[in-house]
């Protein structure tokens, strides 16, 4: 075995731009593979961390009712004394506050906006003394300032909704919606924020006012339509949710309790189809290994078909040669697997400390992930190591085929070879 391994280290000497060249195209591939992996890791990370900050926090609390008809945000299904869940989960030591969500229709006027105009919005209600023990928007206002408790017409905006209607602090508008029973309310308020969170979902489409406010106008009568809660990041989430639903039976037993993943499940559904580009590039990686070193082979075979001939005419095993060569093919698969997880490593570091600044991109153009601008990468030592591994062992395997074929000619065959 020892003469086996020196062999194939001088062959690789031997030909030394070659090995360099097929290391190359390996460790091209690899550092890719690695690079594009950390990219796609980190954005998943950071767009879960701004989904659960800014949209859907750790768990949800709704009416049964409501959730299956969740996507026309029914007023009728809302939660009547949430003042008792909201106990509850304070005697628990359990972070947790109320929100109101509804549509309306949200008109301008050409005073302030240089032209008359409405689109329908949605709009969250919230509390302004809970919601930043839940959500984490206290430290992302712009231009003005946010929400005061019991604000009557004041409201917030989205950084990229305001600029996309032309908004400023101080313009007013007025709101047209349907209240719980089914009548129409109109109501004016004036901008007295602008936020801009890390989350391009919220800044585009950002609507916010007081709770007391949306009380009085929708005649809700104390009800919301959700509990939001916040908890510990290595929570267990079903667990935690499960105890709840137990508890919360006590006060309403249409209350169900949602995790984070059940009130994102399409967005999740997404990130995980975009995972499957990871294996794609894994499996071109593949391809541009095994079309080098199988051409590598295939030369090194016909090149020195008079040597094999030579080997087995002297009683040299085909199992041995069949060994010499694929230790090359792995000696060539770990040069290039070495650079490569090198190279790799070098890039992740500057994409996980600083990162791209994909802002340009983002701004108008949505592409699925909850960042706004700066990609950056996530540390994954099975990536690295997988990559490594599957360096060596594709080239070595791909090895086989030329190899054996070679070890079919006849001895004769071999040394008349020119």
């Amino acid at each position: 075995m020892k003469f086996i391994l020196e062999l194939a280290a001088k062959n690789l000497l031997r030909y030394k731009r070659r090995t360099i060249i097929t290391s190359i195209a390996i460790a091209m591939g690899l550092m890719m593979y690695i690079f594009v992996d950390s990219l796609l890791m980190g954005a998943n990370l950071e767009s879960m961390r701004n989904l659960k900050w800014y949209e859907t926090a750790s768990l949800r609390v709704h009416k049964e009712s409501y959730w299956e008809e969740r996507m026309f945000l029914p007023l009728e299904s809302s939660i009547g004394d949430p003042e008792a869940v909201l106990d509850l989960l304070a005697k628990k030591g359990i972070a947790a506050t109320e929100r109101t969500v509804f549509t309306a229709d949200m008109i301008l006027y050409q005073d302030d906006f240089g032209e008359d105009g409405n689109m329908t919005v949605q709009v969250t209600a919230i509390n302004p003394e809970t919601d930043f023990s839940v959500y984490r928007f206290k430290d992302t206002l712009l231009e003005g300032r946010f929400l005061q408790k019991g604000e009557m017409d004041g409201v917030v905006l989205g950084s990229w909704f305001a600029e996309d209607i032309g908004a400023k602090v101080g313009y007013w508008v007025t709101f047209v919606t349907r209240g719980k029973g089914g009548f129409y309310e109109a109501f004016d308020m004036q901008i007295v924020g602008i936020v801009n969170c890390p989350n391009p979902n919220v800044n585009r489409t950002l609507v916010m006012m007081d709770k007391d406010a949306a009380d009085l106008y929708l005649g809700m009568e104390g009800a919301v339509t959700s509990i939001d809660i916040l908890l510990p990041e290595k929570s267990n989430l079903a667990s935690v949710s499960k105890t709840l639903q137990a508890d919360l039976a006590s006060i309403d037993p249409q209350l169900r309790v949602f995790t984070w993943e059940d009130l994102a499940h399409d967005y999740l559904a997404l990130l995980q189809a975009k995972q499957g580009g990871t294996g794609l590039i894994l499996f071109l990686v593949f391809i541009i290994a095994a079309v080098g070193v199988s051409n590598t082979m295939l030369m090194a075979m016909f090149e020195r078909m008079r040597e094999i001939g030579m080997m087995r005419a002297m009683g040299m095993k085909d199992r041995d040669i069949l060994f010499s060569f694929l230790f090359e093919a792995g000696g060539i698969g770990l040069v290039g697997s070495l650079v490569g997880v090198l190279l790799g490593v070098l890039a992740n570091l500057y994409l996980v400390n600083v990162g791209f600044d994909f802002g340009f991109m983002f701004r108008d153009m949505d592409i699925g992930f909850r960042i706004q601008n700066v990609m950056r990468g996530a540390w994954s030592i099975a990536t690295i190591a997988k990559a490594f591994f599957s360096g060596i062992g594709l080239s070595m395997l791909v090895a086989i085929f030329p190899i054996r074929r070679a070890l079919k000619l006849d001895i004769p065959t071999c040394l008349h070879h020119q």
